[in-house]
């Protein structure tokens, strides 16, 4: 009598372990994400400079779908999001993006057809997840991790770690640095010149 019900443990160990293994819908998520920026980046009636605001344009809709701007924002800020009203929490979110936008885009347009590799899933909790990447240059392997949450039915980024560097951490620390001696307001009014190029 044992023997059937033995197996059928094994049995059930042995499909558990797999559907973990599989990389799963925050993977393909992201990956769907990345290959509609890849898509824009390739697309060969986009190329020349002539087409970069519209390459830009293009872009910034992925974003919006891929990224959680409200989860972003308060894990950046951390502790001193309480700080902030919910008008300036508000226009934080938005400035944080356009500053994101200035910092990276260029790199991103820069892109000249690298390989990219989806190596695991690593679930953190039920709403909380780790998509692990590699994009492969003809000279190195630059290790992406996502970090991503389940909001409202999907999956959306709340953090990027490029070569074990935190996007959130590292722009943490400086905004720390700055609410440290400053009323949000002020950091508000840096990210606003940032943006406007000042």
């Amino acid at each position: 009598m044992r023997r059937p019900l033995t197996f059928a443990v094994t049995m059930l160990i042995i499909l558990l372990f797999n559907l973990a293994a599989y990389a799963g819908v925050p993977s393909d998520t992201v990956q769907a994400n990345v290959n509609k920026v890849l898509d824009v980046l390739r697309d060969p009636k986009l190329k020349g400079e002539s087409a970069k605001e519209i390459k830009k344009k293009k872009l910034r809709a992925i974003y919006e779908q891929m990224f959680d701007d409200v989860e972003l924002g308060k894990r950046t800020l951390a502790r001193n999001w309480n700080r902030l009203s919910v008008a300036q929490r508000q226009e934080f979110v938005i400035l944080f993006r356009q500053v994101l936008e200035k910092a990276y885009i260029d790199r991103i347009l820069a892109y000249t057809n690298e390989k990219i590799v989806y190596e695991r899933e690593t679930m953190v909790s039920g709403t909380l997840a780790e998509v692990q990447t590699k994009v492969i240059t003809s000279s190195k392997e630059i290790p992406i991790t996502y970090k991503v949450i389940l909001k409202d039915g999907s999956w959306k980024v709340y953090d990027v770690n490029v070569e074990n560097v935190s996007l959130v951490l590292n722009y943490r620390t400086q905004f720390s640095d700055i609410l440290e001696k400053n009323k949000p307001e002020q950091l508000l009014e840096i990210l606003r010149k940032k943006v406007k190029g000042q």
